[in-house]
Parts: C-alpha cells; structure tokens; sequence
C-alpha cells in the first residue's frame, strides 16, 4: 500500500469516527430535552370544590313534592306529609290558633322553593312525629330549605331533642337574620316575652329562642 492509500485511509477512518459522533450526539439531545422538561417544576391540579357532605354522611332520599302545606311542612307525590326539622314558621292552618304574623310570607316561599320540584331528604334519629309525619331536612337545588328559612328571616330556630344535627348551623342562622332585621325581624311584626312552647311535632319541649311571635295587632 502506498503512502497515499494509507492517508486516504486515515482520513476515512478519521471522517467515519468524526460522524459518529456527530450522529450520537444527535441521538443524545432528546433525552436530554425530555429530562430537562420532566425535572422542571409541575403545577398541582387545581382542587374542585365541592360542596360539604351532610354531617353524618346520612343517606338521602329524592322526592317530588306535590304542594306546601305552611312554612315548614309539606306534601309528597307518594301522599306522605314532611315536617322541617329544627325550625318553626307562624301558623298559617291551625284551626285552634289565628294566622300569625310573617306565617302567609313563611308559606309562600316555602312553596315556591319546593313546590312541584324534586328535593331531597335527610332523617335524624326520629322517622315521624306524633301526627304520622316524616322528620326531615330537606334540600332544593342546592339550597339547605330548613336553614334557608331561618336564615331569611321565615323560621325560629327551635330544638327539639334527638334531633338536633344541624342545631348550631341553625341558631347561628337565626342570630344573622336578627341582626340583619330579615323578614319577620324586620319589625313588621310584634313581639313578646320568652315563653315555653311545647312541639307539636314531638312530645318534648321546645323553645322559640329569646322571642316568640305573637301577631302584628
């Protein structure tokens, strides 16, 4: 072999080892992109929110509501009547006692939150009342009727042992809607004194809380 076949083949050897190199550099240089984007900070998943689980975890029961009875009762499709757990609105249909005051306002917008609409039920401890009726909470797209009516003013917190899950939710719902003078504590109506009041939905004792309401005459 000549001088000049052996530079030849030099460089050949040379320019295949030079594209070698080339050519694994090349293959290197994705991985290296893909480490250096997997090592770069990842943003946490933005949390849904939810809304709270009843407390307890109760079950709950879907219903169609036919019509509302008053303020804090009401009809099923199936004919079964529902008592509101927690609360009590002036009476509009008790043929011993007049209409009171706010108690036309109370059932109104009892019925146009759940009349005719799909709710939903949560028991206590207690099934039914002495009357036969159902003791629930209930719920409407979303809204927590018992609170609801307390909270705007149509509805005392009342309590009336075992069932008092959601008493302190209720309390703290009649003491803003005190304050923020909703509904009937807007001074429409007139009131009285703390007195006793023994349920009628249980044979235990209850209270209106620090005022009862007594009419607006």
């Amino acid at each position: 072999m000549t001088k000049r076949q052996e530079k030849l083949k030099r460089n050949f050897f040379l320019f295949f080892a030079a594209l070698l190199l080339l050519l694994a550099s090349f293959l290197a240089e994705p991985e290296e992109n893909f480490k250096e984007v997997s090592s770069s900070p990842t943003v946490a998943p933005v949390e849904e929110k939810l809304p709270p689980p009843s407390l307890g975890n109760q079950e709950r029961e879907r219903v169609k509501v036919t019509r509302a009875i008053d303020g804090d009762t009401i009809e099923l499709e199936d004919g079964r009547r529902v008592r509101y757990i927690g609360i009590d609105t002036p009476e509009t249909v008790d043929p011993q006692k007049p209409v009171q005051c706010f108690g036309k306002e109370a059932y109104l917008e009892n019925k146009k939150l759940v009349e005719g609409k799909e709710i939903e039920m949560e028991k206590d401890i207690s099934e039914t009342d002495q009357y036969g009726r159902l003791l629930r909470y209930v719920w409407v797209e979303g809204i927590f009727v018992n609170e609801y009516l307390v909270r705007e003013g149509f509805a005392h917190a009342v309590t009336f042992p075992p069932d008092v899950r959601y008493q302190e939710l209720f309390l703290e719902a009649e003491r803003k809607a005190r304050e923020e003078g909703r509904g009937f504590w807007s001074g429409v109506c007139r009131y009285g004194s703390l007195r006793r009041n023994v349920g009628a939905h249980h044979n235990a004792p209850a209270y209106w809380g620090e005022l009862f309401l007594v009419g607006d005459s």
